[in-house]
C-alpha cells in the first residue's frame, strides 16, 4: 500500500488496496486511513454499483437523499449529472452534505463515471484544523452555542440541474435542525468546526446582525486554502470522505461560455450519521 499526500492539510491518494474486498481486515484500512486524512482517493477502480454499495455497507446503514431521487434499481445511489449545455453543476459551493438532517451524513463514497478532460476538480477543507486555527475570541462566542441548519431553497436543485430528477412529493420546510457549532468526533473525539455556508442560517441566541457577522468570518476562515486539498479527477476512482470532519466544493469551471461544454457524471453513496454532540 502507498500513501501520497495532498496537501499538509488533509486528504490523501492511495494505492494498492482493492476496493472490491470488503472483508474486515480491508475495511479496518480504509477506515484507519480516512479517519487519519479525513478524505481518501483510489483510482482505478472500476467497481459497480453492488460493489460500491457493499463498500458502503461497511460503514454503517445508507441513506436514501432528502430531496434527490437516486436510480430506480439502487435508490441509495444519487447519479450527479452535469449535462454539456450546463454551466452550473451540483455542490458548486463550500458544504457539509445535508447537514441539516436530524442526522446528517456520517461519509460519502463517490465513484467518477464520466470526467471532462480539463476542470471539475474538487476541493476539501479541514474543519478540524479549521477550529484549532479559528480566532480565539471567536471560539469563546461560539463554543456553547448552537446553529440552525436549513434545506429552504433546496428546490432549485430539481430545478436547476437538467440530468437530475428531485423527490418532487418532498416538503421542504421540514429540513431544518439545530446542531452545536463544535462538535465532537465520535470515533476520533477531537473538535470539529460544525458549520457551513451553504446550509447554515444563523447562530441561536444571538441577533440576525450579529450572527451574520460572526458566521461571515468563519465562512472566510473555513476556506483558506491553507486548511484544503484539491483533487484533479480521472475516470473510475472512488473518493471517500468523513462528513462529520470536512466541508467540500465542486468546481465548476468547465462550462459552455468558455468553450468547454463537458458532461460529467458520478455516482454518490452517503452512510448515516448521528446525532452532532
Amino acid at each position: 500500500m502507498e500513501v501520497k499526500l495532498l496537501s499538509g492539510a488533509l486528504g490523501a491518494e492511495i494505492s494498492g488496496i482493492d476496493l472490491k474486498d470488503t472483508s474486515d481486515k480491508n475495511f479496518n484500512k480504509i477506515n484507519n486511513l480516512l479517519l487519519e486524512h479525513k478524505v481518501i482517493f483510489f483510482r482505478n477502480q472500476p467497481i459497480n454499483s453492488k460493489e460500491q454499495l457493499a463498500l458502503a455497507e461497511k460503514f454503517g446503514p445508507l441513506e436514501t437523499h432528502a430531496y434527490v431521487k437516486g436510480l430506480d434499481e439502487h435508490p441509495e445511489i444519487v447519479r450527479i449529472v452535469k449535462t454539456k449545455e450546463e454551466k452550473n453543476q451540483w455542490g458548486e459551493n463550500w458544504h457539509t452534505d445535508v447537514s441539516y438532517n436530524v442526522k446528517p451524513t456520517k461519509a460519502v463514497i463517490l465513484k467518477s463515471i464520466k470526467i471532462p478532460p480539463v476542470g471539475g476538480d474538487t476541493c476539501f477543507s479541514n474543519m478540524e484544523l479549521a477550529w484549532e486555527t479559528l480566532d480565539e475570541e471567536i471560539k469563546n462566542e461560539i463554543k456553547d452555542k448552537k446553529a440552525i441548519h436549513s434545506s429552504l431553497g433546496a428546490e432549485f436543485f430539481i430545478d436547476k440541474y437538467k440530468g437530475m430528477e428531485g423527490n418532487k412529493k418532498r416538503n421542504y420546510d421540514e429540513y431544518s435542525n439545530e446542531h452545536p457549532i463544535v462538535r465532537t468526533h465520535p470515533e476520533t473525539g477531537k473538535k470539529i468546526l460544525y458549520v457551513n455556508w451553504t446550509y447554515t442560517k444563523q447562530i441561536i441566541g444571538l441577533e440576525k446582525d450579529e450572527s451574520d457577522d460572526i458566521l461571515k468570518k468563519i465562512f472566510e476562515h473555513q476556506s483558506r486554502l491553507d486548511l484544503t486539498c484539491r483533487f484533479t479527477w480521472t475516470e473510475n476512482t472512488v473518493a471517500i470522505w468523513d462528513n462529520r470532519s470536512v466541508i467540500h466544493y465542486a468546481i465548476a469551471d468547465f462550462y459552455p461560455g468558455r468553450g468547454l461544454g463537458y458532461e460529467r457524471i458520478m455516482d454518490r453513496v452517503a452512510i448515516e450519521g448521528d446525532h452532532p454532540q
